[in-house]
């Protein structure tokens, strides 16, 4: 994985104030360096600035980016983050077609096949990716974004220069390019956050390449297209077929992603997801007499302090211990202490350029960090639950009937520590309405469908483009923090696409959620581990850390240069200081709502201080 940058103007000769912009290449290469520790480029063209900074995984010694192709006299660039899973088919192709490569790299690849093809290229690829491309001919750059959009990808323009990088702080490298945010953005943070609007940068005139779109920038205008999208059609296979083609699908999707010329690594929480992936990569690393390494998460104490609840029903450890006897992996037990927990919040920050999840953002920071001196590449069991059905909000009546996201029905949570004034300005109903129906419209229907399945296809799409994203949000900015690259298999276009279509009464078959994918996964994994429950990440239940966390607020509120202070109540805050347990609400998805809230209040602030936001 990588992080790309530039800017592109078809009218501007930026080698006339060389100095001035290789500035910009370089700052904007310093400024996305942990996503590449281990090399980097610029370019400087008269109308191309393109910048690159690389975690090798591919093609280590050939694969230097920016990288260029010359044909009859003109000179295509490109910089590009991700993996291509289907390589080896492509450059075949290809080499039927009279072209020659100079590298093993899927860089090249992708350029030559742009070169090829034309821009609609992007159809034939099967991978994640934030791509780049410098195209001379038509004076234009073109700039893509996967399909799930499993990769970031951000862009604004400032007068007429096209300024784009993999993540918001490499935007803040060029002139005019202001940390603003508007009442738009602030309803982004506070009524919907940590989800995002689907394009939606937060900070004014900031922008991001819509998953399945690219992005054609000329001089007359910036463009977004469509390359892909779901389509709702009747599902005609037979249960057995629906089963047999699942568990190819998920086999072929986790053998592709271990593709790597470094070790691979899985995370393993013990549940059926996680458990499947790593099923699958120790038996081709079995036959290749490797053994593959996993890594499980949880926190500090908890074997001692963990309490089952609804959300919570078990510990994760047995069952990732039985599953390390089955595997006969090379396991690694993690745990983040509460200290680490809420040190990191400002981190994720960081790493995000926005508030985030919270402390499940900043574990999972800290986890990855632990991973990667290790291993450089890990897959993982995301994005199963939205694919296959697993959260509550598909079957529970609820949510069904809720005019609302089924993951936020309670905007209680949000509105308790807000001032009266703000909460009046935000109108945040009327805005959490409005994205909500906005985003319903856009469902892809199936005439004639039955209301019950046609609300879950809803469900469905809201998980996809909403849920999804924020967790593969997290799951980037986390790994790529500390030079990791993590892989995320169920995202796999082609099961998105199958599955859209598959009836509910085939996922739970039986009323067992996720019946689907344990059939598929007969033979793969234990009984035990086949059917155990669903339990979500794990959250600590050392009591310290909520009183870190309310002790961390009672700082801002007794600071009166915090910039968050404009938007909080005084006293409707030490009011939920003084009982934060007793509030448990659900504040984002299956996230308990006090130490959630209060570990949000601390980002926002940072995050403002930080990057000395302007209210506008």
């Amino acid at each position: 994985m990588c992080g790309i940058s530039g800017f592109f103007h078809a009218k501007q000769d930026f080698t006339k104030e060389r100095g001035q912009y290789q500035e910009i290449l370089n700052a904007m290469n310093l400024a996305l360096r942990r996503r590449g520790p281990d090399d980097s480029g610029t370019f400087l063209g008269p109308h191309f600035g393109l910048a690159h900074v690389r975690l090798s995984i591919v093609d280590l010694v050939t694969g230097h980016q920016p990288m260029f192709k010359t044909c009859q006299g003109q000179t295509w660039g490109i910089v590009y983050n991700g993996e291509l899973y289907n390589t080896d088919e492509l450059r075949q192709e290809l080499k039927s077609l009279g072209c020659s490569f100079e590298t093993t790299s899927d860089t090249e690849v992708i350029l030559a096949s742009y070169m090829e093809y034309g821009p609609e290229f992007v159809k034939k690829l099967n991978g994640i990716f934030a791509i780049a491309i410098m195209d001379p001919i038509h004076s234009r750059l073109v700039l893509y974004r996967d399909r799930a959009g499993v990769k970031p990808l951000f862009y604004s323009v400032p007068g007429e220069t096209v300024v784009f990088s993999s993540e918001i702080k490499g935007l803040f490298c060029f002139p005019g390019i202001k940390p603003a945010v508007d009442l738009d953005g602030l309803n982004q943070i506070f009524s919907i956050g940590p989800a995002r609007t689907s394009g939606n940068g937060v900070f004014k005139d900031i922008h991001e390449v819509l998953p399945g779109h690219y992005c054609l920038c000329t001089a007359d205008a910036v463009c977004q297209k469509s390359y892909w999208r779901l389509e709702s059609r009747p599902h005609e296979d037979s249960y057995e077929k629906t089963v047999e083609k699942t568990a190819w699908l998920v086999e072929d999707a986790v053998t592709r992603q271990m593709v790597s010329d470094v070790p691979v690594c899985t995370f393993l929480s013990g549940g059926v997801d996680s458990s499947l992936v790593s099923s699958i990569c120790a038996r081709k690393l079995k036959q290749k007499n490797r053994r593959l390494s996993t890594f499980s998460f949880d926190f500090a104490g908890n074997r001692e302090n963990f309490k089952a609840s609804a959300f919570q029903p078990s510990q994760d450890r047995p069952y990732v211990e039985q599953m390390v006897s089955y595997l006969d992996s090379d396991h690694h037990f993690l745990e983040c202490t509460s200290d680490r927990q809420a040190e990191l919040l400002k981190d994720s920050v960081l790493a995000h350029d926005l508030p985030a999840m919270a402390d499940v953002d900043s574990s999972m920071l800290y986890f990855c960090s632990q991973v990667s001196p290790l291993c450089k590449v890990a897959l993982t069991g995301e994005c199963a639950d939205e694919i296959f059905g697993g959260y509550p909000w598909f079957h529970k009546e609820e949510c069904f009937r809720a005019h609302t996201f089924p993951w936020t029905m309670d905007l209680n949570a949000r509105q308790v520590l807000l001032k009266d004034e703000f909460l009046h300005e935000l109108h945040m109903e009327e805005y959490v309405r409005r994205t909500y129906e906005a985003s319903l419209a856009q469902t892809p229907r199936l005439p004639g469908e039955p209301s019950a399945e046609a609300r879950r296809r809803e469900i469905s799409w809201l998980n996809l483009k909403w849920f999804m994203q924020t967790l593969l949000n997290r799951m980037d900015r986390t790994s790529m923090y500390s030079g990791l690259e993590a892989r995320v298999p169920f995202a796999d276009h082609r099961i998105i696409e199958y599955m859209w279509n598959v009836p509910w009464e085939m996922k739970a078959r039986d009323s067992i959620v996720k019946n689907l994918l344990r059939q598929a996964g007969r033979g793969k994994l234990p009984d035990e581990i086949l059917f155990r429950r669903k339990s979500p990440y794990p959250k600590t239940y050392d009591k310290e850390y909520e009183k870190q966390l309310a002790g961390k607020v009672r700082e801002i509120l007794e600071d009166s240069s915090s910039p968050v202070l404009q938007f909080l109540d005084r006293e409707k805050t030490l009011r939920f200081l003084s009982s934060p347990s007793d509030y448990g609400k659900p504040w984002y998805g299956q996230l308990m709502a006090a130490p959630q809230m209060m570990a949000y209040v601390i980002q926002v602030d940072f995050w403002m201080r930080q990057y000395q936001v302007e209210i506008i």
